[in-house]
């Protein structure tokens, strides 16, 4: 699926390239992939069921673990067991996870949190940009945890945007929100991809989610892909059983 007016990368121009990469907790291995491409300027969601390592992978490709064997490529530098990241890489990319994680302070603190962290407390104008993309400039001096769970959402989803990263990772930013908050930050996701040419990477239980902002869709299974594709062709015509049996809503183990 192509989004109008985006900016479509050619094949060769990869942000990240995942060669046999595994990560391990206590001995059980919960991730085993062979090989994964992501390409600058797409939005590419992960799918499965619960337990399939989506959230895992998350994590390494903002380089908060590492990885338990193989190797992630980030613009070409290799960040593996027993390899750092830089510093001015790793802050290319950030993450908005499922559950909030406000300060007690005021939404604009809040939201230039992460600059402050950065030195660059003062940059009124990328807070206030931030703020208005959410739609909350009318909320900026309200105690951040006063709000409701979709306007605490926007929060932490405005944080990174003002942080202007390259990459963002998306770890289930929607879910047991309503409807209209729902709209409201996928349309924001969309803007960010098209406009700025964000890379996204989205991990979602929602496969409809899934279908309306992806570019590429990976279903994973007890750590390993089983398939990617297109965003079309992955679901109306997957080539794996398995796949097929996920997108109509059946239970896959």
């Amino acid at each position: 699926m192509t989004h109008p007016g985006a900016i479509q990368p050619t094949r060769d121009e990869f942000l990240y390239r995942i060669t046999r990469l595994t990560k391990e907790y206590n001995g059980r291995r919960v991730l085993e992939i062979e090989a994964l491409e992501i390409r600058s300027g797409e939005i590419l969601a992960l799918v499965g069921p619960s337990g399939s390592g989506k959230s895992t992978l998350l994590r390494l490709l903002n380089f908060l673990e590492h990885p338990s064997g193989g190797t992630i490529e980030f613009e070409g530098t290799r960040f593996a067991n027993g390899q750092e990241m830089p510093l001015e890489l790793r802050r290319r990319v950030t993450t908005v996870f499922q559950r909030p994680m406000l300060l007690n302070r005021s939404v604009w603190d809040n939201v230039g949190f992460g600059l402050g962290l950065r030195g660059k407390q003062n940059n009124r104008p990328a807070i206030q940009a931030a703020l208005e993309e959410v739609g909350l400039a009318q909320l900026a001096h309200q105690r951040a945890r006063t709000l409701s769970g979709g306007e605490a959402q926007r929060v932490v989803l405005a944080r990174a945007m003002a942080l202007q990263p390259d990459v963002m990772l998306l770890d289930e930013p929607t879910a047991n929100l309503d409807p209209y908050n729902v709209g409201l930050i996928e349309g924001i996701a969309r803007r960010l991809n098209r406009e700025q040419q964000t890379t996204l990477v989205l991990v979602t239980h929602n496969v409809f989610q899934a279908h309306r902002l992806a570019d590429r869709v990976v279903f994973l299974l007890d750590g390993k892909i089983i398939e990617i594709a297109d965003t079309q062709q992955f679901f109306e015509s997957p080539r794996d059983t398995r796949t097929r049996a996920f997108v109509n809503g059946e239970m896959v183990y």
